[in-house]
């Protein structure tokens, strides 16, 4: 088990944590680990609302991507923020039974279970539980659809590399272009998923944080 600098259990929302929509008001959202359509296929412990929450500074940050988006007639669309150290250990039990599988086909078709640890799909601890990560994408303003990234979120897959050449030209683009819009308003990806995204100057590198999201 590896050891936290520091974590913190609590039933309320800390000081500077905020719901994102204070800030982004008509942000897009599909929290998916508070419904069934994630890779465990059911509702994830810790996530007892279908609200986003993340600190302040992600979440000022997060208001200058989506107002820089908005020129070029996109927007932003939030999977996932902050993440309940509850949710994490859940993920870590879930790895380790054999028996349930039930979302395999969709979510890690190329992948054995008992491998997605090791090979660090999933791990004991989340910058999601620090507050200044998100997992999102980029949806069309006239429509509303998702750009093609050439994998669905959370897919465990070396094809969900931001680096992987298999996918088509338009979906390293799109890519891309969510990479470079994120880094430029102080976010820096994460090389085994497009959709992945923390604020390098984040508030509280060493410290998780337990509090439901509710």
């Amino acid at each position: 088990m590896f050891s936290y600098s520091s974590i913190t259990h609590s039933q309320e929302v800390p000081d500077n944590f905020i719901y994102l929509t204070e800030v982004i008001p008509y942000v897009e959202f599909d929290l998916r680990y508070y419904s069934d359509e994630n890779f465990i296929g059911q509702p994830i412990p810790g996530y007892q609302s279908n609200v986003l929450v993340v600190t302040l500074q992600a979440a000022m940050a997060l208001k200058k991507v989506q107002q820089d988006l908005s020129y070029s007639n996109f927007a932003l669309k939030i999977f996932d923020a902050y993440r309940p150290q509850r949710a994490v250990d859940y993920f870590i039990r879930w790895a380790n039974d054999p028996d349930d599988e039930r979302m395999k086909d969709i979510y890690y078709p190329n992948v054995e279970k008992d491998e997605l640890i090791p090979r660090g799909f999933i791990a004991e601890k989340s910058s999601h539980s620090r507050g200044s990560t998100v997992d999102l994408t980029i949806i069309s303003l006239e429509d509303g659809r998702e750009l093609d990234m050439g994998t669905p979120f959370d897919l465990f897959d070396q094809k969900s590399w931001p680096s992987d050449t298999t996918v088509t030209v338009q979906q390293r683009a799109n890519r891309q272009l969510l990479r470079t819009v994120m880094s430029k308003h102080g976010f820096m990806g994460l090389e085994e998923e497009w959709w992945h995204f923390t604020l390098r100057d984040e508030p509280y590198p060493d410290t998780y944080f337990d509090f439901p999201v509710k």
